[in-house]
């Protein structure tokens, strides 16, 4: 199974709505990797004896997980904290986040700083590098648990746009001209 993704409109309607392009202009997985995004999709229902999830887990050094429901009846402040999530944003570290349950879009930016929407769904996850421009929202559904993974003590520190001068940023876009300049090399 492969994740969904594609370019979206530039509409200001509800986030939650999946805000295609007319025509559709969707993205494949190889696309989103030359971002720096990665994607695997496992098996939700047995995720405390995935051995594919522990593989990950253990060749990246995620040792520290916690699970998030997401929705109106499970969150103080709900609203707020969904507006926060939307709001665009880095990280100095990545973001990696499987989906167990429901469902939601992670939106990135791509190299010419259109948004990219991913549609997360129980079995997948994705991790997004370190200074990628990014933002979450549910989709209509209205829920999601999503199982958080970090390198060491969890950090949720976000460093709202513009952040050109954080080093993460500086760290991924240079990650970007240099995947350009192989590729140009090759030719």
């Amino acid at each position: 199974m492969a994740i969904e993704a594609w370019y979206m409109d530039e509409s200001d309607e509800d986030p939650r709505l999946p805000h295609h392009r007319h025509p559709k202009e969707f993205v494949s997985s190889d696309h989103l990797a030359g971002l720096g995004v990665l994607y695997w999709h496992l098996n939700p229902k047995d995720y405390e004896n995935d051995e594919e999830l522990q593989k990950i887990r253990q060749a990246r050094g995620y040792n520290y997980m916690d699970l998030l429901d997401l929705c109106p009846e499970k969150v103080q402040n709900y609203e707020e904290k969904l507006k926060n999530f939307y709001t665009e944003h880095i990280h100095a570290d990545e973001e990696i986040r499987y989906c167990l349950e429901g469902s939601g879009y992670f939106d990135v930016r791509d190299k010419d700083d259109d948004w990219i929407r991913i549609w997360v769904k129980a079995g997948d996850l994705i991790i997004l590098p370190a200074g990628i421009y990014h933002r979450f929202t549910l989709d209509t559904n209205n829920y999601t648990k999503l199982m958080r993974l970090f390198v060491g003590e969890p950090v949720w520190t976000a460093y709202n746009r513009p952040q050109e001068d954080h080093p993460a940023r500086k760290d991924y876009t240079k990650s970007l001209t240099e995947k350009v300049g192989v590729a140009l090399e090759a030719h």
